[in-house]
């Protein structure tokens, strides 16, 4: 048996929400979506853009939010936008790593076109080795060229 006055949670009867609360709440829910659009008609026909805003701000503020004003910069406040306002050929802002990305691949990029017309120092290292490369093979060839000649020499010598 579990110590101090405590006692276990498994035998408490169960709460249920009354149907008739339920049925208030929601009527109250449909009032006050049927009159936010009524309100806010009625502020776009007004014209008068400082009195709609005074009154969304009093609106928003409830809570401990009524009674302090907070000035922070830093806090962005999240506004719904509608596709009519959308403006769809406007420029998307990256991030960071979306911009790093790019740039990233772009000095790629350049890097390998001018590794390509022979400009970096590896390309130049790549070319001279490549030159290096064919004048061995060449005199290869020409030594061997001279062997040959020299056997078919000594072969036509030995035949006679």
């Amino acid at each position: 048996m579990p110590r101090g006055g405590k006692k276990g949670h498994k035998g408490r009867g169960k709460q249920f929400s009354n149907p008739e609360e339920i049925d208030r709440q929601m009527k109250a829910q449909r009032e006050l979506e049927a009159n936010g659009g009524v309100e806010k008609e009625e502020e776009k026909s007004s014209g008068s853009d400082d009195s709609s805003s005074e009154e969304d701000i009093n609106k928003k503020k409830s809570g401990v939010e009524g009674l302090i004003e907070i000035e922070n910069p830093n806090r962005i406040s999240q506004k719904s936008k509608k596709v009519t306002e959308l403006d769809v050929n406007a420029p998307k802002e990256l991030s960071r790593r979306e911009r790093e990305e790019i740039e990233k691949q772009k000095a790629k990029e350049r890097y390998m076109k001018l590794h390509l017309e022979g400009k970096t120092d590896q390309a130049r290292a790549d070319l001279a080795r490549l030159a290096i490369i064919k004048k061995q093979r060449e005199d290869a060839q020409k030594k061997r060229d001279g062997l040959k000649k020299e056997k078919e020499a000594e072969d036509s010598k030995s035949k006679r």
